[in-house]
């Protein structure tokens, strides 16, 4: 996603010795099991800026970026020796270069022979599209890029193309191939790889990350004249299970699991909510919340579950609640947010599910100071009335174990874990 916590590079092994592989399907091979398992690395390069993560956002869903917005990110730029966002003809251009707010990446192969590029998971889009050697050499800044030409199995998917508009007016764009893509040991054969030809200046900085696997549904995907099929879609009838989990951790490497749910890695009961899947996000609805240890508050509440964003975003009413239970906490616009007193006791955040109830633990949702050496924190819990929808991110999918079940009648299923601070 365009994300956002500590940036990790995700490390793809096949999970062997798990259960009898399905054959493969037309359309897809497998490695000889239908089942893979991806885990994180932790980059200690990774510096969070909670400004940049909220400014990232908004460019991510469309949504017009505000002026102070742009001057937080420029404030705790410059506090932190970074260079300014940039404006031209009234859209914010450059990205501070040693801010890493990418979230999750991965090692994937593309083509024949294969060629190693690392790209970030995202649930929240539903576009597979790579820097490439189609792109302006000053676009590039140390990515790898895929060379289509270089690749026997590529083929040019002619007369189409791909584009997507940001928040800051700025667009990445290209057109498309179709080529092998192996995640984990899992190829998807002829899955169509969107070529940069343009690339947003939010990306170019972005040295650590080489493009985007978006992992939404299929009928989000940009590709005109006709949609194309994801990498999950593509390789789901190949898989033991249509689904795939995240165990996505509090400063620890995590996992994403295909095809397979592992027991371990959670306790009690899995509880499944529905998906609504228009226009493409996995959207569901949560029956609640509940700030520290005041009383549970039943209403719904409408969101999109995105591994590609970082913080939780929820109605002012709720984000307003919670931080009253914070002295000298604020929603300040210096610094593009909420903060607090970084010496201040807060409280945790429990949304349901259904009955079931899941803790966010207070030091989850402390993302520290706002720039290097302030007193005052930067919160994990902000605003969605300016991006103009609520999503739970890496904050809220960090507390719990998440099943993302791409079957029929989609569904998302969430189960407790163990968790750091509670």
């Amino acid at each position: 996603m365009l994300t956002l916590t500590n940036l990790l590079i995700v490390v793809g092994f096949a999970a062997s010795g798990l259960g009898s592989a399905l054959p493969p399907k037309i359309g897809t091979t497998s490695s000889g099991s239908g089942r893979t398992s991806l885990k994180q690395v932790r980059n200690p390069n990774y510096r969070f800026n909670g400004a940049l993560s909220v400014y990232k956002t908004y460019l991510k869903y469309g949504a017009p970026v505000p002026d102070h917005l742009v001057k937080a990110v420029n404030k705790i730029a410059l506090e932190n020796g970074n260079p300014e966002i940039k404006r031209n003809t009234g859209s914010a251009a450059a990205i501070p270069i040693d801010e890493f707010d990418v979230a999750y990446v991965t090692p994937v192969s593309i083509g024949t022979p294969p060629q190693t590029l690392n790209l970030d998971f995202d649930t929240g889009s539903s576009d597979l599209w790579v820097f490439s050697n189609h792109m302006p050499n000053n676009q590039i800044r140390g990515q790898e890029i895929y060379s289509p030409n270089k690749s026997s199995s590529s083929k040019l998917l002619s007369g189409h193309s791909w584009s997507i508009t940001y928040g800051d007016g700025s667009a990445s764009r290209g057109n498309v191939y179709t080529d092998n893509f192996t995640v984990g040991g899992l190829t998807a054969v002829n899955q169509a790889v969107e070529c940069a030809q343009q690339v947003s200046t939010s990306f170019t900085r972005e040295t650590a990350i080489d493009g985007l696997v978006g992992l939404g549904f299929s009928a989000l995907n940009t590709v005109s004249p006709k949609a194309q099929t994801t990498y999950f879609d593509n390789v789901k009838a190949s898989l033991d299970a249509p689904l795939f989990t995240t165990d996505l951790k509090f400063k620890a490497a995590g996992t994403y699991d295909f095809g397979y749910i592992d027991k371990a890695k959670y306790t009690g009961s899995i509880t499944y909510t529905p998906v609504n899947t228009n226009p493409g996000y996995w959207t569901w609805t949560s029956t609640g919340y509940q700030v520290g240890a005041e009383p549970f508050v039943s209403t719904p509440i409408t969101n999109i579950a995105d591994t590609g964003t970082t913080l939780l975003y929820l109605p002012n009413t709720i984000v307003s609640a919670y931080y009253k239970q914070i002295p000298g906490a604020s929603n300040n616009r210096n610094y593009g947010g909420y903060v607090f007193p970084c010496s201040a006791k807060i409280p945790s955040f429990t949304f349901g599910v259904g009955s079931a109830r899941f803790t966010i633990p207070a030091n989850y949702i402390n993302y520290g100071e706002v720039s290097a050496g302030s007193t005052s924190c930067f919160g994990g819990i902000q605003s969605s009335s300016g991006v103009g929808i609520n999503i739970f991110g890496d904050v809220a999918l960090k507390a719990a174990f998440v099943v993302f079940d791409g079957a029929a009648t989609p569904q998302l299923g969430w189960a407790n874990k163990p968790l750091k601070g509670l």
